[in-house]
């Protein structure tokens, strides 16, 4: 980093407002000042609707601010828009890959439509493939290609030509932590070996952790914004590792920390509980301290630690924010009756064997984890226990039902609730619930009680009269959950529900789960929020259509190593592990 060189991205006082449908105008960003050094890593942090898009898009040179300046190499944002987007590349989220067109035969076309010559191709095309290791997939169409490539192939076309400046919007967003660790890894490289000057929008904060500037946004304002070790300041101190002596799960230890005074954040971590604790709550000088029954041990303060205290502190809540309640759980699961039961379940496409000869039970009440890289079956597996999607072979009982015989049985039910936003955005939100109660038969009194239910227990009664596009991502989920559980299901199935969503909206979904499984309803959810395991009662890690292990968190850890610290260094240990093993059976 050229400590003397202006930045590259200088913003001040920049408002940008949008009307939307029915609502009043909504501002995506309220007098927001932001500054991204030169040669190096920013990284913009914040939840869905926190204004990172925007922002990124006002630096391409693609919006206007309302108000405001904006300076993007020198040039201003507003008056010359294409003297900026000559000299920088943008990777936007959904980035416009053609998907019949192959590897090479995609990257060929962004090269002619930025006009790289012959002789800049041939020097830049080995580099970039050996970057992102698509060399062996050059004739692949992009269509073919798993999550994790197509975000690299991705990258590949947007560095076809040498830009000053590369944006980068939510490259990694359900994206499995091995294609992440290798996307950053190629971020990383170009600043550190070329000295280019990157900014990249994510809402995970453990990507933040390594970069040189942080700006943390929230409902389009600056939280904060400065170097890690600033954004983690406020949590230093404050940080600990709880357990408790009648070792409870780490989830239900969460659960029952969570509703204790003086507790800014609760969440499982590699098998104990993580504590941020308010100012004054215990004795911070302390090496090692009991507090009413639980075990304290201080521990480092993360980015995400620093982010949850700058967050509780803006919403002016109460320390442990909305409460559930929760029925005492006594029962183990192994008591419980098999709802879900899987065996030697394949599924195939062609010639290609998406899922192969897979077999497992999931219980009444339990959370279960489906886990795996992007292209590893887990959503295919999903898609048939859903009823989404026929097997080709094998036993799957769902609720009682064959679902290779009697699909429409089971689905009355099961809920479900897909990983991309599938509601009608043009309904408001009361209308629906309306719809979807309909669907499932509701009437009468009847529907007019769920309808109530679901707008108290989701907090959807401010919003209900607006459109559900209309809504923040937040509010989406909320209201697709609601309208999955408005039937009262045995079995809800959940596809990567907390995708995009910040740490605070992650443990509040957490919350409404426990409570639900601990009411019997069992819940099925596929995550690539690794810690996020932790909360399930059992997970199953899958790749190449085959299960790789099966058991609950703290035995899939023990299984990956000793040296393992947390589920995501398990989860990158067992893939690699097998995939290794497979390489060397096919030598």
């Amino acid at each position: 980093m050229n400590a003397g060189a202006q930045p590259v991205i200088i913003g001040s006082d920049l408002l940008k407002t949008f009307s939307r449908g029915k609502r009043a105008v909504v501002r995506a960003l309220d007098r927001v000042g932001i500054a991204a050094p030169h040669g190096a890593l920013t990284a913009i942090v914040g939840p869905d609707g926190a204004g990172k898009t925007t922002l990124l898009r006002m630096a391409a040179g693609l919006l206007r601010p309302d108000e405001g300046e904006l300076s993007v190499l020198g040039f201003d944002a507003s008056r010359n828009p294409q003297e900026i987007q000559d000299r920088i590349s943008y990777m936007p989220q959904r980035f416009g890959l053609y998907e019949d067109l192959s590897v090479q035969e995609n990257l060929d076309l962004y090269a002619d439509l930025h006009g790289v010559s012959a002789q800049e191709r041939a020097a830049r095309y080995p580099r970039l493939m050996d970057m992102t290791q698509l060399a062996p997939f050059r004739g692949r169409l992009a269509g073919k290609l798993s999550g994790g490539m197509k975000q690299k192939l991705g990258l590949a076309c947007t560095l076809v030509r040498s830009p000053e400046l590369l944006l980068l919007d939510e490259p990694t967003v359900g994206v499995d932590p091995l294609s992440r660790r290798e996307l950053w890894e190629i971020v990383r490289r170009l600043v550190e070996r070329d000295g280019l000057s990157v900014v990249v929008s994510t809402s995970y904060l453990d990507e933040a952790e390594h970069c040189a500037h942080v700006i943390v946004l929230h409902e389009g304002a600056v939280l904060a914004a400065g170097a890690p070790e600033e954004i983690r300041a406020p949590a230093r101190g404050l940080t600990f590792i709880a357990t408790s002596d009648d070792a409870q799960p780490a989830r239900t230890l969460q659960t029952r920390v969570m509703q204790r005074p003086g507790v800014i954040d609760a969440a499982p971590h590699g098998g104990y509980v993580r504590l941020v604790m308010a100012p004054g709550a215990v004795d911070v000088g302390s090496p090692a301290q009991t507090v009413q029954d639980l075990k304290l041990q201080p521990t480092d303060a993360t980015l995400e630690d620093g982010f949850m205290v700058l967050l509780r502190e803006r919403l002016q809540e109460g320390a442990a924010g909305r409460r559930f309640e929760h029925a005492p759980s006594n029962v183990g699961h192994e008591a419980e009756p098999v709802v879900v039961e899987v065996r030697d379940l394949v599924r195939k496409f062609g010639e290609f064997t998406a899922v192969d000869r897979t077999s497992f039970a999931v219980r009444r009440g339990e959370v279960f984890g489906l886990l795996g890289p992007n292209g590893a079956g887990k959503t295919t597996t999903f898609r048939m226990l859903c009823g989404l999607l026929p097997a080709t072979s094998g036993t799957l009982r769902v609720a009682g039902a064959d679902l290779r015989r009697a699909r429409a049985q089971a689905r009355q039910r099961i809920g479900y609730v897909a990983q991309k936003f599938a509601l009608y955005g043009n309904l408001t939100v009361r209308e629906n619930l309306e719809f979807f109660a309909g669907a499932y038969g509701l009437r009468n009194r009847r529907l007019r009680e769920r309808l109530d239910w679901a707008l108290e227990q989701f907090e959807l009664g401010q919003v209900q009269a607006q459109a559900a596009e209309d809504l923040p991502g937040g509010y989406q989920r909320r209201l697709a959950m609601a309208a999955a559980l408005l039937h009262e299901p045995d079995i809800l199935f959940l596809d990567e529900p907390t995708s995009g969503a910040d740490p605070l909206a992650r443990r509040e979904f957490w919350a409404r789960i426990t409570a639900l499984a601990e009411r019997g309803v069992t819940v099925i959810v596929t995550t690539h929020f690794m810690e996020e395991a932790e909360y399930c009662d059992r997970i199953m890690v899958q790749d190449a259509g085959a299960m790789l292990a099966i058991g609950p968190p703290a035995q899939v850890r023990a299984s990956a190593g000793e040296s393992v610290r947390n589920m995501d260094e398990a989860f990158m240990a067992i893939v690699e592990r097998a995939r290794m093993k497979k390489e060397a059976d096919s030598g």
